[in-house]
């Protein structure tokens, strides 16, 4: 793979101006088919095996007038203060406006609030419901306009007018989020690399990714289902990943340079390094997310596939349009304007990076660190015990919302189950007296304690299948109410035996509490794949079974913390006021299973990067706690960067009203941090201290049979030393770097790449960075320096002899082709 890369990337530095052609020709075809798309998004939940869609499809068949599956629509009436709806004036008004929504496009049924007893006690709140005969996707402009237009008029007469169900067009969203994440990313990439190019292209790639995924899907949602929140997940997601991937590109290409190549190579070295990992990455978290189809629930499968092609065009996007911006940017990218003092000397190479310093006294304190990480998550996961679980009503909605108003007036009204009516369907199909049966039925109901009221039995037109309202005293997405339905439910085999008819539970609240049953019982099963995922992934990478091991844990912990602190803010009410959220409630039942897919990928993505660099330092010859620290010499401030941006960008998130998405906000970004600082950056370093030696070990059988998918490029780099010494002229003087030397294409290769000095020895540090940039540089047969590029190795010659705590350099375990 690496080599595939390395050459993908000097082709798209080449020949630049097709690639990029290429792109802005893709960007504008898919906008155009998006702006030509007339597909919607759908709130609906079908869930085959289930007893409530079972009951709708009956429904569908012997109730066709009902639209069991049309979209539904209440609009609430409320006097001003002091008045009743039944006065003449208000009733008069009433009744127009009902005259108004029966005209209305797509309508079936629309019932009298004065003739079907639905006024309250006091007079003062009334309702109607509006059935349409298609489904929520299949809403008009037409329809929305009309309720909009009743709305208006009954405010015009006085009266308080509020629309809920499902019917109703939710209110366009601030793009504030969006806008205040990509903010802080572009101020987190600027001080990343102190230049404005190095930091614009991130964020250039990643904004061309998302737009292109975000279109995709709206074209996409002509030909399927997709659910409401899919182009809002997959947007979170692409970009956060994107910027990521291209944050480690152009670091790696950065360096690339520093060590002294052309543009054009160190572009392909750098997509066959850190391309490699963005590779690697990338797969984890489009497996991850994909993986959510296996739950078998419709809205949550597009999301998951949305998010997950997302990130896929991210991916790509990094491998082909990002090596073409760099061509264009050149050695500009190493122009360092906005560099602070401290930058500079580390640009230098004098003096450490805090990373480096935190890893030095992680792995000096190993046992300390790793009890105080490991305890602080698992205080933070206490509360995930008492996780609850709920779909999303319009009790979520944001608080002056139409929806949540007209919600908060039924329950003041007609009580708080009033917003969760039980639709329960008795099958006589196979009953010698349905109506004695129907009867029965409603007589069992009427017994149980937390029913409120039961509506008398409605048959379809043979006579044999029946349809029971029942309105339950407790809220939906209460406890209680959950308990009713499966009180509920027991009572159809007693039914059954002494009618012959079955009795079924559906609706919209029973269709919640069957898909929160289904998510909760799917949560162990899918954490158990994702975490086997994980250990067999990073065995591949790491050629090791300990360090898999405690990635795996790791995201484990990561998890449950997340969660508990979730269930603390939005169920307990814990901080509620800080992050603006007016009502506690159950979490919403899509998102402790969408987190484990999401954070899973994310926690790959930082072991991949993170541990890919100690890895390469411990196969040439570094003791393993020296290669931690140089692992974290190289890749903790770009990981850090990453972090930073990931967490901004879903931290944006809260400033959203709807509770649903400040949910995922707050959780996506608290998993990001407790998984990059807590787990990669403090738990990892400590347990791999510990190991030690172990942390690499990996039994030789297993080690014959699995493939090597060589991320840290390991392949590549010795492929490219052959290739240096096969096109040789002449013979190598000694202590002359190879960096001043020209490869089959006059491009200079790495000074990793050293030759021997006269002892037949590999060449120090000191000797090779000194030479190296001592002598000039060659492009194409022409003789030139390279203006502002430091060297980072001729400051103090070699790195291990700057660690005070590191023990000196073991031998390779591998014969290296250069060395002598």
């Amino acid at each position: 793979m690496a080599t595939f890369l390395y050459r993908l990337g000097r082709l798209a530095f080449r020949r630049r101006r097709l690639v990029v052609m290429i792109w802005i020709a893709l960007l504008a075809a898919i906008g155009i088919g998006a702006m030509s798309s007339s597909g919607t998004t759908t709130d609906g939940l079908t869930l085959p095996g289930t007893q409530s869609q079972k009951a709708i499809d009956l429904l569908q068949k012997e109730f066709p007038q009902a639209s069991a599956d049309g979209a539904t629509a209440r609009v609430v009436f409320e006097a001003p203060g002091g008045q009743k709806l039944t006065s003449v004036a208000n009733k008069a008004e009433i009744e127009s406006l009902v005259a108004k929504l029966e005209k209305s496009p797509q309508v079936s049924s629309v019932s009298d609030p004065f003739t079907s007893g639905l006024v309250s006690k006091s007079g003062a709140i009334a309702y109607t419901q509006v059935s349409y005969k298609v489904a929520q996707a299949d809403v008009s402009s037409a329809a929305h306009d009309v309720q909009a237009e009743v709305v208006q008029q009954g405010e015009k007469a006085g009266l308080t007018v509020s629309l809920g169900g499902n019917a109703v067009k939710d209110q366009a969203k601030s793009k504030i989020a969006e806008l205040l994440g990509l903010a802080v990313a572009a101020v987190a990439l600027v001080i990343t690399f102190g230049s404005l190019i190095a930091a614009g292209l991130p964020l250039l790639t990643a904004i061309l990714g998302v737009g292109a995924a975000v279109l995709s899907i709206t074209i996409a949602t002509q030909f399927f289902d997709m659910g409401s929140q899919a182009s809002t997940l997959a947007l979170m997601l692409g970009l956060a990943v994107a910027i990521d991937y291209a944050l480690f590109i152009v670091s790696r290409y950065r360096n690339e340079l520093r060590h002294g190549h052309e543009p054009e190579e160190a572009a392909g070295r750098a997509l066959g390094t850190a391309g490699s990992a963005v590779v690697f990455a990338g797969l984890t978290v489009i497996v991850a997310l994909s993986g959510l189809s296996v739950i078998g629930i419709a809205s949550l499968t597009s999301m998951g596939l949305a998010s997950a092609f997302a990130v896929a065009v991210a991916v790509v996007i990094a491998l082909t349009l990002l090596p073409a911006l760099l061509g264009f940017a050149g050695m500009r990218i190493m122009k360092g304007k906005l560099l602070t003092r401290r930058m500079k000397a580390l640009e230098r190479g004098e003096g450490d990076a805090m990373g480096v310093r935190w890893a030095r006294f992680v792995t000096r304190n190993p046992v300390k660190v790793l009890a105080v990480s490991v305890l602080g998550l698992a205080l933070l996961a206490l509360p995930a015990m008492s996780l609850r679980m709920a779909l999303p009503d319009d009790s979520m909605k944001p608080p002056h919302s139409t929806q949540r108003v007209a919600y908060d007036t039924l329950s003041k009204g007609f009580g708080a189950g009033f917003n969760g009516p039980l639709t329960v369907v008795v099958d006589a199909r196979d009953s010698k007296d349905p109506k004695a049966a129907a009867a029965d039925a409603g007589t069992r109901l009427a017994k149980l304690t937390d029913i409120a009221s039961v509506r008398p039995a409605a048959f379809n037109e043979a006579g044999d299948v029946a349809l029971i309202g029942a309105i339950p005293k407790s809220a939906p997405t209460s406890q209680a109410t959950k308990d009713l339905v499966t009180a509920i439910r027991d009572q159809s085999a007693a039914l059954h035996k002494d009618t012959g008819a079955d009795l079924m539970v559906t609706g919209l609240t029973a269709v919640n509490i069957d898909v929160s049953a289904k998510l909760s019982a799917a949560l162990i099963p899918y954490l158990a794949i994702v975490v086997g995922l994980a250990l067999v992934l990073l065995m591949l990478v790491f050629r090791s079974i300990l360090i898999p091991v405690k990635a795996a844990l790791g995201f484990l912990l990561s998890v449950v913390a997340t969660l508990g602190l979730l269930v603390a803010v939005f169920q307990w009410g814990w901080l509620k006021d800080l992050f603006g959220i007016d009502q506690t409630g159950p979490l919403v039942s899509l998102l402790p299973i969408l987190l484990i897919g999401v954070v899973f990928g994310l926690a790959m993505d930082y072991e991949v990067f993170l541990v890919t660099r100690m890895r390469e330092e411990y196969v040439h010859g570094a003791e393993p706690t020296h290669a931690i620290v140089q692992g974290f010499r190289h890749s903790a401030r770009v990981v850090t960067a990453a972090a930073i941006i990931m967490i901004s960008v879903f931290a944006g998130f809260l400033l959203d009203d709807a509770a649903l998405i400040k949910s995922i906000g707050l959780g996506l970004a608290s998993a990001v941090f407790f998984d990059a600082f807590v787990v990669r950056m403090t738990i990892v370093p400590a347990v791999m201290a510990l190991l030690g030696h172990r942390s690499w070990a990996l039994p030789a059988w297993l080690d014959r049979i699995m493939p090597n998918v060589d991320v840290e490029g390991e392949k590549l780099h010795h492929a490219l030393a052959a290739e240096q010494a096969n096109t040789a002229a002449e013979p190598v003087l000694a202590n002359v770097a190879a960096g001043a030397l020209s490869d089959s294409e006059s491009h200079t290769v790495a000074p990793a790449f050293i030759s021997t000095n006269g002892s037949g020895s590999a060449a120090s540090d000191t000797d090779t960075a000194t030479t190296a940039s001592a002598l000039p540089q060659h492009h194409r047969g022409r003789t030139r320096r390279l203006p502002g590029l430091k060297q980072r190795r001729s400051r103090g010659g070699d790195t291990a002899a700057t660690e005070p705590n590191s023990s000196p350099v073991r031998k390779p375990r591998m014969k290296l082709p250069w060395k002598k």
